[in-house]
């Protein structure tokens, strides 16, 4: 879909969507380099699904930017989770509706607007989603990177990105010793510039390199299928 027919099937406006990809929080699957048009997809839907769940629930677009980026966010759970919150915010829509007709009576309704129950659970989620250890840790530790500290860390990355698209151009197997060093170089590298990387983290990163485009179109402008053969290799790595 080009961006407005995606406007009007999801009902946010053109300019929320520009915004959206601004801040890197929903892109187009694709961008026409001659005309600048945007196309969006059926990922982009089930992306689209998933923030207008947190929106429907309050969350503050940075939280949802942090949760939907977390390295091993299980979509299931998330949304079993935002079933558990839209549940409790139900109830509390439901208690306020019979507290009008008491209060019209004059009754005593203050109880009706306590909303603890959900706020706490919403914190939790938020908590458990947005703010774990790693996140925590890479916070700290990012905190004073310069631009340069930036831009030389993405070199980095990108010289073992190139290392791999090569390995697989050589004919080396995810399995093979080439292939596991790499790995074992990718972990360390994260571990050292972002968060300790650890192997359930690390097999959350390689499913995300397949599974998110814009993670698998950045690793493949090194060669096609490199974002799977990285896939194949961590998971032979972490077992």
């Amino acid at each position: 879909m080009q961006i407005k027919e995606f406007a009007d099937f999801t009902g946010v406006s053109v300019r929320t969507l520009h915004y959206y990809d601004e801040i890197g929080l929903l892109t187009p699957a694709f961008v026409d380099g001659a005309t600048g048009y945007r196309y969006y997809d059926e990922k982009s839907i089930l992306r689209m699904q998933e923030l207008l769940f947190y929106r429907e629930l309050d969350f503050s677009l940075k939280s949802i930017g942090e949760i939907l980026s977390y390295p091993n966010y299980d979509r299931n759970r998330a949304l079993d989770e935002q079933k558990q919150l839209l549940l409790l915010k139900k109830e509390r829509l439901e208690r306020l509706i019979f507290a009008i007709d008491d209060a019209v009576k004059g009754e005593n309704v203050m109880k009706a607007f306590d909303n603890s129950e959900y706020e706490k659970y919403k914190s939790e989620a938020e908590e458990r989603w947005g703010k774990t250890d790693a996140y925590k840790e890479y916070e700290a530790k990012t905190s004073d990177y310069s631009k340069d500290k930036w831009n030389s860390i993405a070199d980095g990355m990108n010289d073992i990105l190139a290392e791999f698209a090569l390995c697989m151009k050589n004919g080396n197997t995810p399995d093979s010793a080439e292939a596991q060093t790499l790995v074992k170089r990718w972990q360390k590298y994260i571990t050292e510039n972002y968060y300790h990387c650890t192997d359930e983290i690390l097999a959350g990163l390689g499913q995300m390199y397949v599974a998110d485009e814009r993670f698998k179109n950045n690793i493949d402008k090194h060669a096609d299928g490199t974002a799977a053969f990285m896939y194949d290799a961590i998971k032979v790595y972490c077992g």
